[in-house]
């Protein structure tokens, strides 16, 4: 009763169509959670998000949970998340995953993991990592430790999204730092990041953990909530 009255008054929209949600439903309306295009690249290998690190950084294993095309839903959810403050979604979206990566043979031996960070000037402007709530559900998820301190970014970048392919990688290129390295000896990483287009912020988040941890042997998976079609 107190709910109906409260979505009267003050009703709660679809973060993904922006459609009034239901009674029974909560931040995704029943329709767009059957809709998402889910990738199910956790259960594959070889898969296209693994190919992108090809000839370029060693990955053992790589997923997103949607495939991002502009326009479509997926932008919708990642712009509320990133831009107008629904860190709830990074919640449910890290829930989502989490269970995903539960039930596949390839992310059973993770020990591990990390969120790509923000620059501080970033973090201080947003108020928050929107990869944070996210990685740490799929560290819950997994029953594995979450390190947000390992990981920093040092220098601020504008946003990767509209620059082209040779810009987005040469502006990803030392733009990350690590630090109390030795916690990663031996271990498997899940590197966790929102979306990944060319793969250049992952390629260079990889080569800076495995720079830090010279023949101790480290390997590196990666998640992301989507990946550019």
């Amino acid at each position: 009763m107190i709910k109906n009255l409260h979505n009267l008054f003050f009703p709660e929209f679809c973060l993904a169509c922006s459609k009034y949600l239901l009674d029974n439903e909560s931040e995704i309306c029943t329709s767009c959670r059957h809709e998402l295009p889910t990738t199910g690249f956790h259960h594959i290998k070889n898969n296209p998000f693994e190919k992108v690190f090809y000839g370029r950084v060693k990955i053992e294993h790589a997923t997103a949970l949607f495939f991002f095309q502009k326009k479509g839903s997926v932008q919708q959810l990642l712009h509320n998340l990133k831009y107008r403050g629904h860190e709830r979604i990074g919640t449910l979206l890290g829930k989502w995953l989490g269970h995903e990566l539960s039930q596949s043979d390839y992310y059973n031996a993770i020990d591990l993991i990390i969120p790509v960070p923000l620059h501080k000037a970033r973090l201080r402007q947003r108020g928050y990592n929107q990869v944070e709530k996210f990685a740490q559900e799929i560290a819950v998820s997994l029953g594995v430790q979450y390190h947000s301190n390992i990981l920093i970014k040092t220098s601020s970048t504008s946003t990767q999204v509209f620059k082209k392919r040779l810009e987005r990688l040469n502006s990803s290129k030392a733009s990350f730092k690590v630090i109390n390295a030795d916690i990663l000896a031996g271990k498997h990483i899940l590197l966790v990041d929102d979306i990944i287009t060319t793969g250049a912020t992952i390629e260079a988040c990889a080569n800076q953990l495995f720079t830090a941890n010279f023949n101790k042997n480290l390997k590196i998976s990666v998640a992301t909530m989507a990946i550019a079609q």
